[in-house]
């Protein structure tokens, strides 16, 4: 399933989450630009290395990615879940949101792998925080998902509290596996599922720390339930 945007209009213009993916899509294309050598020098630079572990790197890995479908993925859920996230918090409580749950993330992985020496890159752990708290606020809400059939493809509505649901259950059960067959020093795979679900969870955890006080009054969507 590959979702393509959610039912609920944001009342405000995410500004934070437009410059989040602005600015990652400026980091990508540096990183795009440079040849593999150079490349593989700038993400061990500001990439996190657990077993090299430096605050810096905590906040420049979350901007940098390691393919065109990483970033694009990423982005993508960003563009999804963020706007609404940031309707909810105000702009400037979104940001201190996104960069928690995005230093939650990476020190969970860090915890996880420590003496790893492979650089972690990518916004999924932040974004990941983000789709935690939407779960939270949103979830009589819908994902308009795209379905492969064979050689079809259907658009479907899928309730945002299973989408996302699954989604987390996918990351648990694969860091679970990622224990078993990680060898020292390498996250399996090559993906840092715990980084995932820490996300996810500072993003359930603290989201009523960051929302702002609702006035009183019904949302439309509350039509949805």
């Amino acid at each position: 399933m590959i979702p393509l945007r959610d039912v609920i209009p944001s009342r405000t213009t995410p500004v934070v989450t437009v410059v989040l993916i602005v600015l990652n899509a400026l980091a990508f294309a540096f990183q795009f630009s440079l040849d593999a050598q150079a490349g593989q020098a700038f993400a061990t630079r500001y990439g996190l290395v657990p077993a090299d572990f430096s605050w810096m790197t905590v906040a420049t890995s979350m901007f940098l990615h390691g393919g065109l479908l990483h970033f694009g993925g990423n982005m993508l859920y960003l563009w999804i879940f963020g706007d609404n996230v940031e309707d909810r918090m105000g702009h400037g409580r979104f940001l201190a949101f996104y960069l928690l749950c995005g230093a939650a993330a990476a020190l969970a992985q860090t915890a996880i792998e420590p003496g790893s020496t492979i650089p972690m890159i990518g916004a999924s752990g932040a974004i990941a925080g983000v789709m935690g708290a939407y779960f939270v606020l949103y979830p009589h809400s819908r994902i308009v998902t795209l379905l492969p059939l064979f050689v079809f493809v259907q658009l479907i509505e899928v309730p945002a509290i299973f989408f996302l649901g699954i989604w987390f259950l996918m990351q648990f059960l694969n860091g679970v596996g990622s224990l078993a067959t990680a060898t020292p020093g390498a996250p399996a795979g090559g993906v840092a599922f715990w980084a995932h679900v820490a996300g996810f969870v500072a993003g359930v955890l603290t989201v009523f720390v960051f929302r702002r006080p609702e006035r009183a009054r019904v949302e439309w969507w509350n039509d949805l339930r």
